[in-house]
């Protein structure tokens, strides 16, 4: 069973496609169900496409198909008038699940030679909340094999939290020399960093407390498949 606004929405998802071929962009949807903010669209959407009622199609931005639609509108029934002391059931209205997506600031490819305020501003990168936690967030695309032993690959989206401090053990993103950055573990070695990679093939790397800047510890990763 859909709640109000879920049938709502992929009513107006539907017509619009009938329409112009085409379905309505976020702004439009949130207007159209008078939501405060796109991220209800987001939660909406994200239900509808758990119920196999929409789908989202792969390689286009903001493209939806519907799969399905509602047996029959869903109105909410009102209550019978009460007589005398008898009051009518209470209804506990349905939640909505918690599928909140925020978008975060995606700074490019975390390589060589490049600081990460150069990607400032670049573009945003649609994340669910739920990988994110507290804090700060912005997003790297992962380049080259270095962290391939803790899961994180090629092409991989590694999703920070803003931070200047790091644990020993912490897989962080270090600017070295203000100039080169790179994801590592992080740990001190004596008077010394060492930043270790996650693929026996490359060896630990060794600097000077002032030649290493964290700018940030890892809090997920997302991986999109082709």
């Amino acid at each position: 069973m859909l709640t109000a606004k879920q049938h709502e929405l992929v009513c107006f998802i539907n017509d619009r496609l009938k329409e112009t071929g085409v379905s309505p962009s976020f702004e439009e949807m949130k207007e159209a169900l008078d939501l405060k903010s796109k991220s209800g669209v987001h939660r909406l959407i994200s239900a509808l496409e758990e119920r196999h009622f929409i789908r989202r199609l792969p390689n286009r931005a903001r493209a939806l198909e519907v799969l399905r639609m509602p047996d029959r509108p869903e109105k909410p029934v009102a209550a019978e008038p009460a007589s005398g002391n008898v009051r009518p059931p209470a209804t506990r209205p349905m939640a909505e699940p918690a599928n909140d997506v925020v978008e975060i600031p995606l700074h490019g490819r975390i390589a060589a030679g490049v600081p990460i305020e150069a990607f400032e501003g670049s573009s945003m990168l649609a994340v669910p909340a739920a990988l994110l936690g507290s804090g700060e967030h912005y997003a790297l695309e992962v380049s080259g094999d270095s962290m391939v032993e803790a899961g994180i690959l090629d092409g991989d989206y590694a999703l920070i939290r803003r931070t200047d401090v790091a644990r020993d053990g912490q897989i962080v993103v270090a600017l070295i020399d203000d100039s080169e950055a790179t994801l590592k573990y992080f740990r001190r070695e004596g008077s010394m960093v060492r930043l270790d990679p996650a693929n026996r093939a490359y060896d630990p790397q060794r600097y000077a407390p002032a030649q290493v800047r964290v700018q940030g510890k890892l809090s997920g990763i997302l991986r999109r498949y082709e």
